[in-house]
């Protein structure tokens, strides 16, 4: 007879295979997310305390209940909750071990559920084990706490960074502002220059600045190629992107000769010694709890997930954080309304507001997540909704992945045109070294997005090459430098240019030394473990196609099917002053209408967008448009159809709902 202290142990054991051992896995390699949420180490430690002991609470209290049923509902009840919990165990080891998805998935786990259930109120074995086992979540949240990469935040060492010192009497200003998920292929255009029309202020940069157009990333995760960018180092090991784990970086070495106003993201590479974070996006305990809530959707679920934290990474906007504006609102571009300025992401609000002369040299950085995802602006700046399950891979997918960064990229490139203007209303211009680069890239390349491995083998154009612009004191016309630059090259550079010497060894080479032999580049998805990919600039991939229908009027057509679209009520009343458009449309479709069927979605009685129906995912038969070309819509109702092409060009006008 199984006493009730017995019970219990079995579902702890459960419930923290189940549930703690791969939350606590995938957050404990996950300092980042800790340190962009900006989490104190009570809320840490809340947090795990929490994911240790709450999940256990529902399971428990439901047998408690059963109690009084009688023994035998008692029995039955426990044996029933220890079979739902070996078939979610079992979900979770299937989706590592075998093909199976979806409800094939579902359907062994839930055999093997009834098989060990089975087993279970059988034989004693079974249920011996499970109460050893229920020493598990301790050790989950002892490794947590002490051996994974997030442990640095909860038991800290001190910082112990050596500053560097003067190489020179001279020490300019420095201005350094480190962009994220940018590949360099997203800025040019056929001729292999920046896209002028597209992006005309990273054009003027580049007209002004030397452009090294041969620079890589070492890696494609920011936790370990910002810390290479700042150290001058490659990634050796798996550690927190925190002073503790790299004392010796950018600001302890400038700290000694420079002023430093600093804005990280996701690294906390300052000390507290050197410089503060006013900035801070959504924080707190109940946005870790949420955020982790979703990650355990994504690491239980049947179906396959991409289980990054960096999805919860959202720059604040100034609006948000309350901040006024840094500058007047500029009058480009041309269709823009007076509350657009509120969209501009705070953290690059307070890093323009101190770009300002000062009696000592001063060191201004800034890594902003953009255009990293999520993506949520169109160029102008003006901010869209759009659901959180759209996939960025797969047929119509890529596709639409690739127009949503683009979109965002020209709004990245307004805000490097207000950092330009600035500098020049400032006087900064002329007398800073200014840099401009992003930390690694991204690919679109269908069946291989993303930037893990798979993509650096099958894109690494897209991947690996970063735009990386340097503009010295005093420099006037832009240059290209082809040199072999890796960003270990990043800071002794920067060293160089502020006459500052680095009092450590670092594997990178400065620009004003020989160059490293052409031919190689190292590439890290695992720190200690360089992937070589072949030298050279890539071509860039031809731009999407537009569909002739684009921009074109769109008068009385036959109706001829149906179609179900979200959030309609924001086409019955739009407010432009709010900064925010129903930019994305996405439904579904009935299944009558084929896969790859094109729809053209038309806003105002003109098309601005045609996208394909795509195959039946976990959403359903579904589309998505993007509307990018926000002179579309105006104050007020606006009107929105959908319209379904056929093969010879024509169109039918599909009943929304």
């Amino acid at each position: 007879m199984r006493t009730e202290l017995g019970r219990l142990l079995e579902i702890v054991a459960l419930v923290g295979l189940v549930v703690t051992q791969p939350l606590l896995d995938v957050l404990g390699r996950s300092p980042d997310f800790f340190l962009f949420h900006r989490a104190t180490r009570d809320q840490i430690l809340l947090l795990v305390a929490l994911i240790a002991l709450v999940p256990t609470v529902p399971p428990a209290l439901l047998g408690a209940l059963s109690r009084l049923a009688g023994r035998a509902a008692r029995s039955v009840t426990h044996t029933l909750l220890v079979g739902l919990l070996i078939a979610a165990l079992a979900v979770q080891v299937g989706r590592h071990v075998s093909p199976l998805r979806g409800v094939p998935l579902l359907v062994v786990a839930a055999v093997a559920g009834v098989a060990v259930a089975a087993a279970h109120r059988r034989w004693r074995a079974p249920g011996r084990v499970l109460r050893v086992a229920a020493a598990g979540p301790l050790v989950f949240v002892g490794l947590f706490l002490v051996v994974s990469p997030t442990s640095v935040l909860v038991l800290p060492r001190a910082a112990g960074g050596a500053a560097g010192t003067a190489a020179t009497a001279v020490h300019p200003p420095v201005v350094m502002l480190i962009l994220d998920e940018l590949p360099l292929v997203s800025l040019l255009g056929p001729d292999g220059r920046i896209d002028a029309n597209r992006f005309p202020n990273f054009a003027e940069l580049a007209n002004g600045s030397t452009w090294y157009r041969d620079a890589t990333g070492v890696s494609g995760w920011t936790p370990y190629a910002l810390p290479a960018m700042l150290t001058g180092r490659y990634p050796a090991r798996g550690v927190a992107p925190h002073y503790a784990e790299y004392p010796d970086n950018l600001f302890t070495a400038f700290g000694g000769l420079y002023d430093i106003r600093a804005e990280e993201s996701i690294t906390r590479l300052c000390p507290p010694s050197r410089c503060e974070q006013p900035v801070a996006p959504e924080q707190g305990l109940g946005v870790l709890v949420r955020e982790t809530r979703k990650l355990l959707g994504q690491v239980t679920g049947p179906r396959e997930s991409h289980v990054d934290p960096e999805d919860s990474y959202r720059e604040q906007t100034r609006e948000e954080a309350g901040l006024d504006s840094a500058e007047p609102v500029p009058d480009d571009p041309t269709f823009r309304w007076d509350s657009l300025d509120d969209n501009q992401p705070a953290r690059f609000t307070t890093f323009l507001a101190g770009l300002k002369p000062a009696p000592r040299p001063t060191l201004h950085f800034l890594h902003l997540l953009m255009p990293h995802s999520p993506w949520a602006f169109l160029p102008s700046g003006a901010r869209y909704d759009a659901p959180e399950d759209l996939p960025n891979d797969g047929a119509g997918w890529v596709e639409l992945a690739r127009q949503r960064h683009l979109a965002q990229l020209g709004y990245t490139d307004r805000l490097i045109g207000e950092t330009l203007r600035t500098l020049r209303a400032t006087g900064l211009y002329d007398q800073a070294t200014v840099v401009v680069t992003a930390d690694h890239g991204v690919s679109f390349s269908k069946g291989f997005q993303g930037r893990g491995m798979d993509a650096i083998k099958a894109a690494p154009g897209e991947v690996a090459w970063v735009p990386m612009f340097i503009k010295e004191a005093g420099q006037r016309t832009g240059r290209i430098d082809d040199r072999n630059w890796e960003h270990v090259d990043l800071l002794p550079t920067v060293a160089d240019e502020a006459g500052v010497r680095l009092p450590w060894r670092v594997d990178g080479r400065s620009a004003r030394q020989a160059p490293r032999p052409a031919g190689q580049k190292h590439f890290y998805d695992r720190p200690g473990e360089p992937v070589v990919i072949p030298d050279g600039v890539p071509t860039p991939p031809p731009l999407p196609a537009v569909h002739p229908l684009v921009g074109t009027e769109v008068g009385q057509r036959p109706a001829g099917g149906s179609a179900r679209v979200a959030d309609l009520a924001a086409f019955r009343a739009t407010d432009p002053d709010t900064g925010t458009l129903p930019a994305m449309v996405w439904g579904d479709v009935p299944d009558a209408v084929p896969d790859g069927t094109l729809l053209a979605v038309a806003v105002n009685g003109r098309v601005g967008a045609v996208v394909p129906v795509t195959p039946r995912d976990a959403g359903g038969r579904r589309f998505a448009a993007l509307i990018a070309d926000d002179r579309l819509f105006h104050a007020g109702p606006n009107q929105l159809d959908v319209y379904q092409v056929a093969a010879d060009g024509g169109l039918r006008h599909l009943v929304l709902s």
